[in-house]
């Protein structure tokens, strides 16, 4: 792909792996998969979003992997990862059993981010027993489990089914991103971030998602609009902290807030003001620091480490 995938300099340029590996998948899907950090240390496992790739995650990985080590995955189809003509929560879900079994020790534990659609990647994998086996705690982050579209308030009028058919024909739209200009960050800042992102946070998402292939985009996006999850956040067991941004138009906090009610181990919860949908480059040091603290918290170091 000739386009530009991501930044090169700044706090958002993807910093080298220690290693690179591919996870086959339940259908034979190729896996990208980066780890970072010292073998040894706890285990932190990153799942990016719809368009996204493991550059989303740059912020994180380069203050992590100082103690940890920190495993990023191209979902399928994006980033490195090939397209396949299955898309569904259940590949997802397989995609990340997949990870967790080709990075961690039998028994080894995790704690595992997901943000968008990788906090549902999340909550389609939760009732799996490789899930359980190596899941730790879960931090979900500018996420939702159902009506994704119809609360959706990427377009600026009241709910109702002329918000919704025009959210999920924006949402769903086979165009082109094409390059990244400056209407292209102001169209992506106002969908996807809050309004005081800094310039520099905005280049990094427009490159990261304008990388993401048309055909991808759109097949991607139809799963989100008939997404239904909502029984895999009753099965998400392990301690869960959510997070969004109170400006986020794409899962807005009421999306949150369901997710709060219905989880069995929620231990955390935060609505953080001003910011959009891309939490993770928006308020890197914040979403750093909330895993950080349930590493500390629920983690541990595998047994001979």
């Amino acid at each position: 792909m000739s386009r530009l995938m991501h930044v090169t300099t700044g706090p958002y340029a993807p910093p080298a792996a220690s290693r690179e590996l591919v996870a086959v998948s339940a259908d034979g899907s190729r896996i990208h998969v980066e780890v970072h950090g010292p073998e040894g240390a706890p285990a932190v496992v990153l799942a990016h979003g719809w368009t996204c790739s493991t550059a989303f995650w740059a912020a994180q990985i380069r203050d992590l992997a100082v103690d940890h080590r920190v495993i990023a995955y191209d979902q399928r189809g994006h980033g490195r990862s090939p397209a396949s003509r299955v898309c569904s929560t259940e590949a997802l879900a397989d995609d990340l059993e997949a990870v967790l079994k080709e990075t961690l020790a039998p028994g080894e534990k995790a704690v595992i981010a997901g943000h968008s659609m990788g906090g549902m990647t999340v909550m389609a994998a939760s009732g799996r027993a490789v899930f359980r086996e190596h899941a730790v705690a879960v931090l979900l982050c500018s996420t939702g489990s159902s009506r994704l579209v119809a609360e959706s308030t990427v377009v600026p009028m009241r709910p109702g089914r002329l918000r919704t058919w025009l959210t999920k024909h924006i949402l769903g739209a086979r165009a082109p991103l094409g390059p990244v200009t400056p209407l292209a960050r102001r169209i992506l800042k106002y969908g996807t971030m809050g309004p005081g992102s800094a310039p520099h946070m905005v280049e990094a998402c427009a490159r990261i998602v304008h990388a993401c292939p048309t055909k991808v985009r759109h097949a991607w996006s139809q799963v989100l609009d008939l997404l239904d999850l909502d029984h895999g956040v009753r099965e998400l067991k392990v301690p869960t902290v959510v997070v969004v941004g109170t400006a986020d138009r794409l899962t807005p906090p009421v999306q949150a807030r369901a997710l709060v009610a219905a989880l069995p181990h929620c231990v955390d919860s935060a609505e953080l003001p001003g910011l959009g949908h891309m939490t993770p480059v928006e308020a890197p040091e914040l979403i750093s620091g909330r895993i950080r603290e349930l590493v500390a918290t629920y983690a541990t170091i595998k047994e001979g480490a």
